[in-house]
């Protein structure tokens, strides 16, 4: 028997798991996908659904087991309510799209594939480093598809007024870049900023950002400890606090850096209203930016780096076909996940949507120099992030531990302590 791609490994993994009989397993594993039927399969998920379905068709016209797989597209701010509801009523999805800033609150919503068929080994092997958490206590809550990784946009005209040719490379560049670009007016209020830092409220995505910040200082939000429970750790703190620290200067006043106030637009409006020279956002936004102004002269370049750092690190959200507990074909359902997130679907929905696959050997295939994938793609492999417990407690817990130190109510060390207590609250829930 020819040895099995890691997807086969998926499969039996999960069917054994679900104690579906070897000869099944190789019917449908193994043997002709043209004249295997899997059964209908419904996918929810916040991907715009023409594209979803188009690729899907295309996939079927080839593997003819997706006949009878369906997509529907849900709003994301209502997802996980009507996800929740629709699983506990018994009319939810067979397969449904998880952010893996979701994987640890949802777990209990998804069939886990078992370790003993897919290797925590095969997984990271297989997978960016962004996808860690779905990586749970009973198996892989998920198998990824897409990553969608954090990029620097630049405003090219506000960079060459000041003198700049190029965006920073690393993070020792934005000192001097600051003092040139920030325009203030009389009474000390910022009109143009070069960079929209150290605030939680008006900056997009400042969790995100000052995890980035934090991992590539070294630093540890949450790990799991030798049983496997996830904990909060934050260590080692000179690399939290000084992450943070970096961070908040950019709204003291006092610092000759100030570029960023609460009174500031919402840091994406600002830059497509070419107010801000630096704007740190997700690769997907690329097309909100310019439809948002035609004529802003943009570009996007790598998130910069700690100049003394050995790795490039960034921050990526990875998106993944979870199959559902609460599914009625869970052998269908795990067997779509896996043909989906196969490299040649995945790089078709990478294409489709314009945001790399999470698969490394997808991520290793050549692109148009004139686009941005490549840069996307590079991102996407040097990306990172962290097991959250629950991104809306944990949104609060970073906007806590921002605005303790940019009002003064708390020093540093004090509001970064305050933090690793409430994250290991909510775990303890």
């Amino acid at each position: 028997m020819p040895k099995l791609s890691v997807f086969q490994t998926i499969l039996l993994s999960a069917f054994g798991a679900l104690a579906v009989s070897g000869v099944l397993i190789f019917a449908l594993v193994i043997g002709s996908g043209s004249g295997t039927n899997i059964g209908p399969v419904m996918i929810w998920g916040t991907f715009d659904e023409n594209t979803f379905r188009k690729i899907i068709r295309e996939s079927a016209e080839q593997d003819g087991r997706l006949l009878s797989v369906t997509y529907e597209q849900k709003d994301e701010d209502k997802f996980a309510d009507l996800l929740t509801e629709a699983l506990a009523s018994g009319t939810g999805p067979d397969i449904f799209i998880l952010r893996q800033e979701n994987a640890v609150r949802d777990a209990g919503k998804v069939f886990p594939i078992p370790y003993d068929g897919f290797s925590e080994t095969q997984f990271r092997n297989t997978f960016i480093e962004a996808a860690n958490p779905y990586l749970g206590e009973a198996g892989v809550l998920g198998i990824p598809l897409l990553a969608d990784p954090l990029v620097l946009y630049w405003n090219r005209d506000m960079l060459a007024s000041a003198g700049f040719a190029s965006p920073p490379r690393y993070w020792d560049e934005l000192s001097g870049m600051a003092q040139s670009i920030t325009k203030r007016n009389e009474a000390g209020q910022v009109q143009k900023s070069a960079i929209s830092f150290g605030e939680y409220r008006n900056v997009s995505h400042a969790k995100e950002i000052v995890s980035t910040l934090i991992l590539q200082a070294g630093g540890l939000i949450t790990t799991r400890d030798s049983i496997g429970r996830l904990v909060s750790v934050f260590t080692p703190r000179q690399a939290i606090e000084s992450a943070l620290r970096f961070y908040t200067e950019f709204a003291d006043p006092s610092k000759a850096i100030y570029s960023w106030s609460r009174a500031m637009p919402e840091s994406r409006s600002a830059f497509a209203s070419g107010d801000l020279a630096l704007y740190i956002g997700f690769a997907s936004e690329y097309g909100a930016v310019a439809r948002m102004n035609p004529n802003l002269n943009f570009a996007v370049a790598s998130i910069p780096q700690i100049r003394s750092a050995e790795r490039t690190l960034t921050f990526a959200r990875v998106y993944a076909l979870s199959v559902a507990r609460t599914t009625k074909n869970p052998s269908g359902a795990v067997q779509v996940a896996s043909l989906l997130a196969s490299a040649e679907t995945s790089s078709a929905l990478s294409n489709a949507y314009g945001i790399p696959s999470a698969r490394r050997d997808v991520l290793t295939q050549t692109t148009p120099a004139a686009s941005n994938d490549d840069l996307f793609k590079k991102q996407a492999i040097a990306s990172g992030s962290w097991t959250d417990p629950d991104p809306a407690k944990t949104d609060d817990v970073f906007r806590g531990m921002i605005e303790n130190v940019t009002t003064g109510t708390m020093r540093l060390s004090e509001a970064v302590a305050r933090a690793h207590q409430e994250i290991g609250h909510i775990l303890e829930l």
